[in-house]
């Protein structure tokens, strides 16, 4: 057993010593959702003391151990104890809200203020304990969640290599999709999306510069919403790119990832991007909900992005025909004006960002850490390789570390087209030519099988429109295609949040297309 795994396993024996093991609850862990919780908790069938302990055991016996999907990095050490205080607060005063007493997994690249490190997978910033908490984790504890642990991710959420394993970390080692172990989880929420999938939780948190958040969500079967930039706090993020970061919630019904990104959201003067915002927060997305949400919309379906893949385009005319039955008008195609121009740029964007924001975020750690700039993490790399390279390299680190300052013109002209792409020239164009509501497509293709020589494969996605305009998105589960799993996209213009929500609530009524992962070795 490695060291990772003796301490995350000694953590759990930890906590379930025999002084606190309770009864089997008649409530059974899994798919359970936030309204079945709430329902438990109020009727007495459950405690979040209870119910944080089921998630404990179910983690160490199929996380640790059975097929051992390496989904969560590091437990909270209080996590009980945080659930017995809350459990008094909830006899004494009654719930803060519909999080209060449930546990929830945080991307390690998030910081939090307890006994758990933020490092983004690398062993570089291991010992890095963050002396506050990540404006959106203060908000999920206002609202009374417990934070269970830490989630495993692509290191550095996948700016590292262009041949990196997508779920692949120094510190976490390779997380694996719960629907067939060989295969890929997706990143960079590798961890976050495979734990509420195996229903290590209910809801969990993670972060997407471009794809990070929709695309595991998608081959992991579950709902993922990446919100417009500046909606969620970015800070106390491990930052790639300013201009597109954003963390998302990730859960396993569109319900439940409304509920906390209403939580997540909310003003942060220190972001100038929440301070853009302006009057737009909204507390509650759940009030947005329909079954029906889908009569009377007017979507387009972005075909150009598996127009390669005569399958998967079989896959998504069975996905517009569930989108028709529930009442939509379909525009068939609408495909974006500059669909695929701001590829190049968007690269030479996040080289730019990655570097300038990377230097920023590590000048705050303490003088102690071997890295406080890309240069010096490069460095650790190169020193540490055996640990932290045995797979793959670090080019994109070299090639951000090459790059100049914001003010030169290169950076400049790269993101002024980036903008012109996706937004004028992009969603916002296609959306105004045919009066849509939203733009439809699949997310990606299905997970593709785990390859550490050769790294990721590309089965098509079309999470890029959406990240670099910084515009929300949001994946549903449309079924399995070839026994994997398949999400629908949803997405549209700046702050359209609540549009989406009630669209894709719509989708999954009609369509139910969730199914639990039974962790098999391969399809």
């Amino acid at each position: 057993m490695d060291r990772r795994n003796f301490l995350l396993a000694s953590t759990v024996a930890a906590l379930a010593t025999p002084e606190i093991v309770l009864a089997k609850s008649a409530v059974a862990v899994e798919e359970l959702t936030l309204a079945e919780i709430a329902a438990a908790f109020a009727d007495g069938r459950l405690t979040s003391r209870r119910l944080t302990q089921m998630y404990l055991d179910r983690i160490n016996s199929l996380d640790r151990r059975g097929p051992a999907l390496g989904a969560v990095i590091e437990i909270n050490p209080q996590a009980l104890d945080i659930a017995d205080q809350l459990d008094r607060e909830r006899q004494a005063r009654g719930p803060r809200g519909p999080l209060h007493g449930v546990p929830v997994l945080i991307k390690d690249n998030i910081e939090t203020a307890d006994r758990m490190m933020t490092t983004a997978g690398s062993l570089a910033l291991d010992g890095w304990y963050a002396p506050k908490d990540a404006p959106l984790v203060a908000r999920l504890r206002v609202g009374g969640a417990i934070i269970l642990g830490k989630t495993n991710l692509s290191e550095w959420a996948n700016f590292r290599s262009t041949h990196s394993s997508s779920g692949w970390s120094g510190r976490g080692g390779q997380t694996r999709n719960p629907y067939a172990l060989n295969r890929t989880p997706s990143g960079s929420s590798s961890g976050s999306a495979v734990a509420v999938s195996a229903n290590f939780c209910a809801l969990a948190v993670g972060s997407e510069t471009d794809g990070s958040i929709v695309s595991p969500a998608s081959v992991n079967g579950i709902v993922g919403l990446k919100p417009t930039v500046g909606l969620v706090s970015r800070g106390g993020i491990v930052p790639i790119s300013h201009s597109q970061d954003t963390a998302g919630p990730l859960a396993r019904s569109v319900r439940d990832a409304a509920i906390l990104l209403g939580l997540m959201a909310g003003p942060d003067p220190a972001d100038p991007a929440s301070a853009a915002v302006g009057d737009r927060f909204i507390g509650d997305y759940s009030r947005f909900l329909d079954s029906d949400g889908l009569r009377g919309a007017r979507l387009g379906i972005a075909r150009r992005f598996f127009a390669e893949s005569a399958p998967l385009n079989g896959f998504l005319d069975a996905c517009i025909a569930t989108l028709t039955r529930a009442g939509a008008t379909v525009v068939d195609p609408a495909d974006l004006p500059m669909h695929g121009a701001a590829a190049a740029a968007e690269q030479e964007v996040m080289l730019y960002e990655f570097k300038a924001d990377l230097n920023t975020y590590l000048a705050r750690l303490p003088d102690r850490f071997p890295v406080r700039s890309l240069a010096e993490l490069i460095r650790f790399n190169d020193t540490h390789a055996a640990r932290e390279m045995p797979l793959f390299d670090q080019e994109l680190l070299r090639q951000a570390q090459s790059k100049g300052g914001l003010d030169e013109a290169a950076y400049q002209d790269a993101r002024a087209t980036c903008l012109t792409a996706t937004r004028a020239g992009g969603i916002d164009a296609v959306l105004c030519e045919h009066a849509l509501d939203a733009l439809v497509t699949l997310t990606s293709g299905p997970a593709w099988l785990i390859d550490s020589v050769n790294g990721d494969s590309d089965t098509g996605g079309c999470s890029s429109p959406a990240a670099v305009a910084g515009y929300p998105h949001i994946t549903v589960p449309a079924g399995l295609y070839r026994g994997l799993p398949v999400g629908l996209s949803f997405f549209g213009a700046a702050f359209s949040e609540a549009k989406l929500i009630k669209l894709a609530s719509g989708f999954e009524h009609t369509a139910k297309g969730r199914r639990v992962p039974q962790f098999s070795p391969s399809v």
